[in-house]
């Protein structure tokens, strides 16, 4: 079930001037503050025999699609309007599927797994996905809407697996992880998860905590959900 995986990303150009399309001061991934840049949203293809970008999108804030004098000395196409991050990768998502490549995950971090668009196309789609959530994300537990975090919090000890989320510079990269099965889609033989990830560091800080909500066949192992969100990672060193 693991397979070829499509990973969403975004990263960013630093710029000096104010002439690139879509350039404007914007937060940065790359620099981690604000800074004068374009951003591009890009879709890999990952597998266990590679990885290759496959498509591409640039993000045009609305300093520019509402500038249409600006966005036409630019030479930016006159059909061009704005599109939210995740919208753009939604369409790449899609127009990569149509063409037939096979994909048995979509994973992505915080920016495309808060959509709740993208997440409702990829299910029509049938089109397994790993998604990383804010803790403020709100998920249906035995008919009870809750926050993750709060899901999360009734965690025992017991719930918890150590497992690796693949390869990194170091080793492993060894976290605990654990899943509570959701509200089931309205999609024969498939279930919706709460994925928490916690980090091994001991101390006065509580452990880092991460969320990913899947959707895939029922069925579907711990560890196969943790190996195909581990691969989100394969997008930073494309």
């Amino acid at each position: 079930m693991v397979g070829e995986r499509f990973l969403s990303h975004f990263t960013c150009f630093q710029r000096k001037g104010k002439q690139s399309v879509g350039v404007q001061r914007q937060h940065s991934g790359t620099a981690g503050r604000i800074e004068n840049c374009q951003i591009g949203v890009f879709l890999a293809y990952a597998s266990s025999r590679g990885h290759a970008l496959v498509d591409r999108e640039l993000y045009l804030p609305k300093s520019w699609t509402d500038d249409l004098g600006r966005c036409r000395e630019a030479h930016v196409p006159e059909e061009v309007i704005f599109a939210t991050k995740p919208e753009l990768a939604r369409r790449m998502v899609e127009r990569t599927l149509d063409t037939g490549l096979p994909a048995a995950w979509v994973t992505g971090d915080t920016a495309y797994g808060n959509s709740q668009s993208l997440r409702a196309i990829l299910e029509e789609r049938r089109q397994a996905y790993a998604l990383a959530v804010t803790c403020k994300e709100y998920v249906e537990v035995q008919g009870t809407r809750r926050r993750v975090n709060q899901v999360a919090g009734n965690l025992t000890g017991e719930d918890w697996q150590i497992l690796s989320a693949g390869a990194g510079s170091k080793g492993p990269r060894l976290f605990a992880w654990a899943r509570i099965e959701l509200a089931a889609p309205e999609i024969n033989g498939w279930q919706h998860w709460l994925l928490v990830r916690r980090s091994l560091d001991e101390g006065v800080k509580p452990a880092e905590m991460a969320y990913v909500l899947v959707f895939a066949p029922a069925g579907t192992s711990l560890e196969e959900m943790v190996e195909a969100f581990g691969t989100r990672w394969t997008v930073e060193i494309v």
